[in-house]
């Protein structure tokens, strides 16, 4: 019989992403049986794609054997936070090493446990967790801040199971991202968000910097195309939040997302996506649904204002005529014809059962 020996990497990795995942989860589905070809609601996916909101689920209670597994998941997590606050998922060729103190701390795990503890529900100041989180956030801002200026990354650690998976500047993305999540609930505490705020911006620099020309991030793992789609989603994030964030580097990477898909012919580049084509067409949806939201919103603000039809469709032309210049109604009609499009082929059953 074959034996398994999973490493800690492995563990602390799965375990983030149950957590980040379960309590979406939780908000999201009403756990009822789905008649047969009657599309599924309060699915986890289909919010992220945008086909429905998940405003309507949030009442429903997590059942009790779900919630026991996220606390043990929990639990472990927290036993296996280091003394310096971080944790570390383990080196690539030693997996090994199946204990959580025996590793080195990394960024990137550190950041991907502690948006899992943020989303559970656990903030600075309240939640079981609340000190192990003000831990991780003062080890990853301490880990910012002493970072080498002219290098990409803020770690000098490499060969970890999470740069192996996604790329070698992942860390950087992932703290930028845990910073940008945990920004707004500072507001009580205006000198720690200064210092968010400005370990931000050094992250967001780090991020530029290690953009190819094609818009993707330097340093891809065995599915680059995550890194690179972390990386645009950081970027967006950090904007919103102040953040000086240049728009053509921002544009570039959304760019490279975009042009993984062809929404004309319906092919998929998986070249960085270790062959997966689900990896491909959902960094595509997700690097154009922002321009796609503001699109439908323009245009239905303009059907409301009596500028366009009410059947306009949402075309360069029709952008055009309500203001957008020539170069831009393009790349916004773009935008929207590869989310519409991309969406829908990323919940093709051959797509997901091909993952």
């Amino acid at each position: 019989m074959k034996t398994w020996k999973i490493s800690v990497g492995m563990i602390l990795l799965t375990t983030g992403m149950i957590m980040l995942f379960a309590f979406s989860f939780r908000r999201a589905t009403s756990f009822k049986k789905i008649k047969p070809f009657v599309p599924p609601t309060g699915c986890v996916f289909r919010t992220v794609m945008g086909e429905e909101s998940s405003d309507n689920h949030a009442a429903y209670k997590t059942p009790e054997k779900v919630q026991r597994s996220v606390d043990l998941g929990l639990g472990w997590i927290m036993e296996a936070q280091q003394a310096n606050g971080g944790w570390g998922a383990g080196s690539h060729r030693r997996q090994d090493i199946q204990n959580p103190h025996a590793v080195e701390t990394d960024p990137a795990t550190t950041a991907m446990v502690a948006m899992a503890m943020l989303r559970s529900g656990t903030n600075l100041s309240h939640g079981p967790y609340s000190g192990n989180l003000r831990r991780a956030l003062d080890h990853l801002l301490q880990t910012v801040e002493n970072a080498p200026v002219n290098s990409a990354n803020i770690t000098a650690v490499t060969g970890t199971q999470i740069q192996t998976k996604l790329g070698n500047n992942i860390d950087v993305i992932l703290t930028s991202q845990f910073l940008s999540n945990i920004y707004d609930h500072l507001k009580d505490e205006p000198a720690l968000r200064a210092r968010v705020k400005a370990c931000q911006q050094i992250c967001v620099d780090k991020i530029q910097a290690a953009q190819e020309t094609n818009g993707s991030t330097a340093g891809s793992g065995w599915a680059g195309v995550l890194q690179s789609s972390f990386a645009t989603n950081a970027l967006e994030s950090a904007e919103a939040n102040g953040v000086t964030v240049d728009k053509r580097a921002l544009n570039k990477a959304r760019e490279f997302q975009k042009n993984n898909y062809n929404s004309k012919t319906g092919d998929v580049n998986t070249d960085l996506g270790a062959g997966v084509v689900l990896y491909s067409i959902t960094g595509s949806v997700r690097a154009s649904a922002k321009e796609a939201r503001k699109v439908e919103e323009a245009i239905q603000q303009a059907k409301r204002e009596g500028k366009l039809s009410k059947s306009a469709a949402p075309t360069a032309e029709n952008l055009q005529k309500i203001g957008y210049a020539q170069d831009e109604a393009l790349q916004y009609a773009t935008s929207y014809e590869v989310y519409q499009s991309a969406k829908v082929e990323a919940q093709r059953e051959d797509v997901l059962s091909g993952f």
